[in-house]
């Protein structure tokens, strides 16, 4: 059984929508792995400020939200990662939070 051809003039070629560009994914992603970034951010400042486990242990969560969040991604995800060097800072950024909760810890009410 012949297959049905959309066109049959010769020399017509179909025109296919382009692909999206990896950058819209990635971008997106970046906006949002930083809006992580900025609420573990906001809420290791109100630990420090109230000194109350709840806060401390919500500041836990979100670092560990945050470090899963900076693995490299594996194939067909790349795109939806932070970029090595900003990933590096992070992950960087990420131990001096658990140090910093560890001694919060200590002086926690």
């Amino acid at each position: 059984m012949p297959l049905a051809l959309s066109s049959t003039k010769p020399g017509k070629r179909e025109s296919q929508p382009a692909p999206l560009a990896p950058a819209f994914g990635s971008a997106y992603s970046v906006d949002e792995i930083n809006a992580y970034i900025a609420i573990r951010d906001q809420l290791l400042a109100e630990a420090e400020k109230l000194h109350s486990t709840t806060k401390i242990a919500s500041t836990v969560l979100a670092n560990e939200f945050v470090e899963g969040c900076l693995k490299p991604a594996r194939a067909p995800y790349e795109a939806q990662c932070l970029p090595e060097k900003d990933a590096i800072r992070e992950r960087k950024r990420c131990e001096a939070v658990r140090l910093r909760i560890a001694e919060l810890r200590e002086n926690a009410v």
